[in-house]
């Protein structure tokens, strides 16, 4: 995988969790306790860089088949 295109996967991956870090603080801020909020978010980000790595691998993994 060229330099710039993992630049680019890590800039995304990123702007995505800190974004669905913040959408999990606005969805259950306020509603649960801090330490709760906390796990969610924690998992919610988890989840978001394992699809981004599934993503990544298998744009990867395609390109590898096509040379």
């Amino acid at each position: 995988m060229p330099i710039k295109e993992l630049l680019i996967y890590c800039f995304v991956a990123t702007s995505s969790m800190i974004l669905m870090s913040f959408v999990a603080h606005m969805l259950v801020g306020g509603l649960v306790s801090p330490r709760t909020e906390l796990f969610v978010q924690i998992g919610l980000c988890g989840a978001v860089a394992t699809l981004i790595g599934f993503m990544a691998w298998d744009v990867a993994k395609r390109r590898r088949g096509k040379k």
